[in-house]
C-alpha cells in the first residue's frame, strides 16, 4: 500500500497526478479520500472524467460530502467535468463499490465496504455508470470436476484451431512479461473505460507478482508458436493475510510461504484473462479456463474467483456461465457531474 500510494514509487505517476485528504473531527480522523487526474485515460477516452478512491468514512452523509467536496473541487480545478469512482486509483487496480455480496469475505486485490457505504454515494448526487460483475466456480471443500460436455468441446476447438497451451515459463520470466505486454493493450482496448498499461506499470506489477504465482495457473495459448491469448490465476493470499490484522510482515510473510508450499490455500482468483482480438469469440476463452480450472486442482486448489467482467460484456459473461461459473458479487462505478 505504502508503494501503491508513493508518486515516486508508483510508475501510475507518470501518467496521472493525485492528491490525498483527511476528514477530522474533535482530532479525531473520520474519513478518507483521494481524488486522481488521470492524464492516459483521458487521451484514451477524449474525455474529461476524475476520479475519487481509497474512499474510507464513518456512517456520516456530512463527512462524504465534505471529503467528495474536496475531491470534486480539486479536479475540478484541473478541468475535470466528472468525477467517477471509486477507483484506486485506476480499473487496472482495486474499483468499484460493493453493492451486492456482502455475505463472503473478499479476494485478492478485490475491495469490500460497509454495506451504508452505497447510501452515502448515492445520497452524495453520484449515479450508477457501470456494473462489474465477479463470478464463482466450484467449492472450498471439494473437487468438482469440469463437466464432461465441456472438456469434451474445449479440445475439439483447440485442436480444430491448431491452439497449443503451456505454463509461464519462470525460466524466462523476463521473456515472458515482454510478451505479455505486446497483447495486454490489444486484448482489453474496446472495453469500456479501459485505461492501457505502460510498460512501466506492467514491469512493477509482474515483479510485485513474481513472487507468488504459480507457473501453472498462468496459460499462454499460442497459435503458430505466436501468443494470442493468456490468464493469470493467483491463489487467494487473503487467506493468510485476513487474521493479520496488525498489518506487519512478519511473521504472517512466513505463514504465507509455507501455505503457499504446502498448497493449504484452496481458493484462487482468476485476475486476469484476455484473448487478442482476432481470436476473440471463438473458444479461446473457454480452453484458457478449462486449462486453470484443471490445473488449479492438481493445486488442491477447488474455489475460483472470476472477474470482474463488465455487466455488458456478453461474451465474457456467456463463456464463464458455459463453465458453470455463477455471480456472486457486483461491484458498481459511479458518476456526478461536476
Amino acid at each position: 500500500m505504502e508503494a501503491l500510494l508513493s508518486r515516486s514509487k508508483n510508475p501510475f505517476f507518470e501518467h496521472a497526478d493525485a492528491e490525498y485528504f483527511l476528514a477530522e473531527r474533535d482530532g479525531a480522523v473520520v474519513g478518507r479520500i483521494a481524488a486522481i487526474s488521470n492524464r492516459l485515460h483521458n487521451e484514451t477516452h477524449g474525455d474529461r472524467v476524475g476520479f475519487f478512491g481509497f474512499f474510507e468514512c464513518i456512517d456520516d452523509q456530512s463527512v462524504a460530502d465534505a471529503l467528495f467536496q474536496a475531491a470534486g473541487d480539486w479536479c475540478r480545478a484541473l478541468g475535470h467535468d466528472t468525477l467517477r469512482g471509486p477507483a484506486s486509483f485506476s480499473v487496472n487496480d482495486e474499483c468499484g463499490l460493493l453493492v451486492d455480496g456482502f455475505d463472503t469475505p473478499p479476494t485478492l486485490m478485490m475491495p469490500h465496504n460497509p454495506r451504508y457505504y452505497i447510501s452515502l454515494i448515492e445520497r452524495g448526487g453520484f449515479a450508477k455508470a457501470k456494473d462489474l460483475w465477479v463470478y464463482q466456480g466450484g467449492t472450498e471443500e471439494a473437487y468438482v470436476p469440469v463437466p464432461e460436455r465441456l472438456a469434451r468441446a474445449t479440445e475439439l476447438i483447440r485442436q480444430r484451431q491448431g491452439i497449443t497451451l503451456r505454463p509461464l515459463n519462470m525460466k524466462d520470466f523476463e521473456g515472458e512479461v515482454e510478451r505479455i505486454k505486446e497483447l495486454y493493450n490489444t486484448a482489453w482496448e474496446k472495453n469500456w473505460g479501459f485505461v492501457p498499461m505502460t510498460e512501466h506499470e506492467i514491469d512493477h506489477l509482474a515483479e510485485q507478482f513474481k513472487p507468488v504465482v504459480i507457473p501453472e495457473l498462468v496459460p499462454m495459448a499460442e497459435k503458430d508458436g505466436k501468443l494470442i491469448g493468456f490468464g493469470i490465476v493467483l491463489p487467494d493470499l487473503n487467506v493468510v493475510f485476513r487474521s493479520n490484522r496488525s498489518g506487519r510482515l512478519f511473521p504472517v510473510i512466513i505463514r504465507l510461504l509455507w501455505a503457499l508450499k504446502m498448497k493449504k490455500i484452496r481458493r484462487a482468483r482468476i485476475l486476469l484473462l484476455g484473448v487478442v482480438p482476432a481470436y476473440q469469440g471463438k473458444g479461446v476463452d473457454a480452453i484458457l479456463y478449462h486449462w486453470i480450472w484443471t490445473k488449479s486442482a492438481e493445486q488442491k486448489i477447488y474455489w475460483g474467483e472470476a472477474g470482474w467482467i463488465l455487466e455488458d460484456n456478453p461474451a465474457m459473461n456467456a463463456g464463464l456461465e458455459k463453465m458453470t461459473f455463477r455471480v456472486y458479487k457486483t461491484y458498481r462505478l459511479y458518476d456526478k457531474r461536476l
